[in-house]
């Protein structure tokens, strides 16, 4: 192996003869220093050498990073390596190893709540739940991320800005500082304000303080006691339903007769559907025609726990005969004017897909029915009940029919809570229609409304067929 002296233009005018994938040129001044160039014209200074009788080939850098001195003296050190006994690769994988461990540690000490928080939205973005054993719903993801939004946006309906989320207040900490005074003072500050979100938050601070825990970045830099100490739990609000939220028996009549008086037939049936279904606002909100069969009377709903395939309900006689009101109103263009002007905007008229549509929302569908029940509430004269207890009502009036929790469960989409109603009870949509058309007659009776479920069931399949 000839060697030569280094020099710039050596360096320079090494070339790969024709016909050789790379040639190599040796230094004579430092031990196994050498520059090897490509068929391609890359060339790059390299270091040979043997350690325990191993030939040992490490390359060293570019000759244009790389003075001649200084790939000498790292020739050199390397070989001072091998004069050690040690292999030059594998110092270079200690350093590295050495390197990531000190940024890991950095990481570690600087890591803030936001950052975890961060990653532990992708964990729950792309793995899959061990509870459920199914991935996390948009619903549930979105929730986290409400929980830690700093607030002040604009939100999308409407001039006013967002609120934060009651976990945003934690995110500007270091994991360090998340500690169980830290976090009781947070909890007696925010449960002053609003106790049910405060719990609500707690919970799912819990999870991701577990989760950080079991994190290979993050395990051990939050306190062991920060969601266990007495603290804590002494400052911890009750999350208890709201008391009186739920339409009585002998207030059916009067709630009836004031929803069935609003002048907006959309929300005067949203609302009785409400009740009638005890279906969560959100799930019957977006509820679209497609979703309703008046020929088999059912409505497949979007479902907080089966998000994937929804659930399919009865859809009770006198349900069925308010939306297929609704059914005809969406179905009929509008007059002659309004067409020409939808015309000049260069726009054409189609029904709406939403049942429960709304032509001044952004999306085409209702987005705040609550000011029209308060409105009819008040009308009434009756206690304030939000649009959830209309869904607590069902299952509260469902009793006095006598209907069988599980039927009252499945219908609402409630998760099963035994061990019969998980792996037992498959109910077809038949038997949940018998009870769920005495559910709705008995309102109806209790609210003085005639209505003949016998007579109607002859147009159902009129209207399905067209």
């Amino acid at each position: 192996m000839a060697k030569v002296n280094f020099t710039a233009a050596r360096v320079a005018g090494h070339t790969c003869p024709g016909g050789k994938s790379q040639a190599f040129l040796w230094d004579s001044k430092a031990p196994g220093l050498g520059l090897r160039v490509t068929a391609g014209g890359a060339k790059a200074y390299i270091f040979q050498g043997k350690v325990h009788g191993k030939t040992v080939r490490v390359t060293i850098g570019d000759p244009r990073s790389w003075g001649i001195d200084d790939a000498q003296e790292e020739a050199r050190r390397l070989q001072r390596l091998l004069d050690d006994g040690k292999d030059p690769r594998e110092d270079a994988a200690e350093q590295r190893a050495a390197h990531e461990a000190r940024q890991v540690a950095k990481r570690r000490e600087g890591a803030t709540v936001a950052e975890a928080w961060a990653d532990y939205l992708e964990h729950l973005r792309t793995k899959i739940s061990p509870k459920t054993k199914k991935p996390r719903s948009e619903r549930y993801l979105a929730d986290h991320a409400a929980l830690a939004a700093p607030g002040g946006e604009d939100r999308k309906r409407g001039s006013k800005k967002t609120t934060r989320g009651p976990l945003a207040p934690l995110m500007g900490l270091a994991l360090s500082e998340l500690t169980a005074g830290k976090v009781a003072s947070w909890l007696e500050s925010e449960a002053s304000v609003r106790p049910t979100n405060a719990a609500h938050a707690f919970r799912l601070l819990k999870a991701f303080i577990r989760w950080c825990d079991g994190h290979e970045t993050y395990s051990g830099v939050i306190s062991a006691d920060s969601y266990t100490s007495s603290k804590v739990t002494g400052a911890l609000p009750q999350s208890n339903s709201k008391a009186g939220d739920s339409l009585q028996r002998e207030q059916l009549g009067a709630w009836f007769a004031a929803v069935r008086g609003l002048t907006n037939p959309v929300l005067s049936t949203y609302l009785q559907g409400l009740l009638i279904t005890g279906a969560r606002r959100e799930e019957l909100a977006g509820l679209r025609w497609d979703d309703v069969d008046f020929k088999w009377r059912s409505m497949k709903i979007a479902d907080k726990i089966e998000t994937e395939t929804g659930r399919i309900i009865p859809l009770t006689p006198y349900l069925a005969s308010l939306l297929a009101e609704l059914k005809r109103i969406n179905d009929t263009p509008p007059n002659l004017h309004d067409l020409s002007k939808l015309e000049a905007k260069g726009e054409k008229w189609k029904p709406s897909e939403w049942v429960f549509s709304s032509k001044a929302a952004a999306d085409g569908r209702i987005a705040e029915p609550r000011y029209a029940h308060n409105q009819a509430i008040e009308a009434a004269g009756l206690p304030h009940v939000t649009l959830h207890g209309l869904r607590r009502s069902f299952g509260t009036l469902a009793e006095w029919c006598e209907v069988p929790v599980g039927i009252v469960a499945q219908i609402q989409g409630h998760k099963p809570s035994a061990i019969a109603e998980k792996h037992y009870r498959r109910r077809p949509l038949d038997m949940l229609r018998l009870w769920h058309d005495k559910i709705e007659a008995w309102m109806l009776e209790q609210a003085r409304i005639k209505f003949d479920a016998e007579a109607s069931k002859n147009w159902p399949q009129a209207v399905g067929a067209a």
